[in-house]
C-alpha cells in the first residue's frame, strides 16, 4: 500500500525545484562557449569585488590580516592576476580538450583579470597610486557595470528563461517556498 506522501493522482508531475530548472535552463539556453565566458565574466565582477573589499578591510583595519608581503616586499594583488593568467594561458597553449573552455578556465581567466584590472593604474604610472581619490569610484563602479553587462550580453536567451523559469516558480511556489 502507497503513503500518502509518495501518491499522487494519475496524471500529476512532480515539480523540478528551481535550482534544478536553472540548470536545465542553462544547458538548454547556451553552448558550452557561452558557459565558459559566462564564468569568466561572473569570475570577474566577484574577484574585482572581493578584491576592493579585501584592501578597504585591510586599509581600514578591520580585518583581521594585513598585506601579503615576501622579505618586506610587498606584493600587489596584480602579482596574483598575472600568475592566474600564466596558468590559464599554459592551459590554452597546452590544449587539452577536457580544459579548454571548461567554464573553470573561463572563471580563473576573469578572476586574474580583475586582479591585473584593478590595479592598472599602478601597472600603468609605476607608482602606487591604488589609494588616490581621482577617478576611483567611477572605475570601481564602471568596471562593476561592465561585468554584469558582460555577463548578461554573452547568453540573452538564457537570461530570458531564467526569468521566465523563476516568474513561472514564484507564481506556483510564492512567498520564498521551495
Amino acid at each position: 500500500m502507497a503513503s500518502a506522501r509518495t501518491s499522487r493522482p494519475s496524471g500529476h508531475r512532480r515539480r523540478l525545484p528551481l535550482r534544478e530548472r536553472w540548470r536545465r535552463a542553462l544547458h538548454e539556453h547556451t553552448v558550452p562557449t557561452q558557459r565558459s565566458l559566462m564564468a569568466a565574466w561572473l569570475g570577474f565582477g566577484c574577484t574585482f569585488g572581493t578584491a576592493r573589499l579585501i584592501t578597504h578591510g585591510i586599509r581600514g583595519g578591520w580585518l583581521p590580516w594585513g598585506n601579503v608581503s615576501a622579505d618586506r616586499t610587498h606584493l600587489h594583488h596584480y602579482n596574483f592576476g598575472i600568475a592566474t593568467l600564466a596558468g590559464v594561458g599554459l592551459v590554452a597553449v597546452r590544449g587539452d580538450d577536457a580544459y579548454v573552455g571548461h567554464p573553470g578556465i573561463g572563471a580563473l581567466y576573469g578572476a586574474g583579470s580583475a586582479l591585473i584590472a584593478d590595479e592598472f593604474a599602478l601597472l600603468l604610472d609605476l607608482k602606487d597610486v591604488y589609494w588616490a581619490r581621482q577617478g576611483r569610484v567611477s572605475v570601481d563602479v564602471s568596471l562593476g557595470i561592465l561585468s554584469a553587462l558582460g555577463l548578461y550580453l554573452t547568453a540573452v536567451p538564457f537570461w530570458h528563461e531564467i526569468t521566465r523559469v523563476t516568474r513561472d516558480h514564484l507564481r506556483v511556489h510564492p512567498a520564498g517556498a521551495a
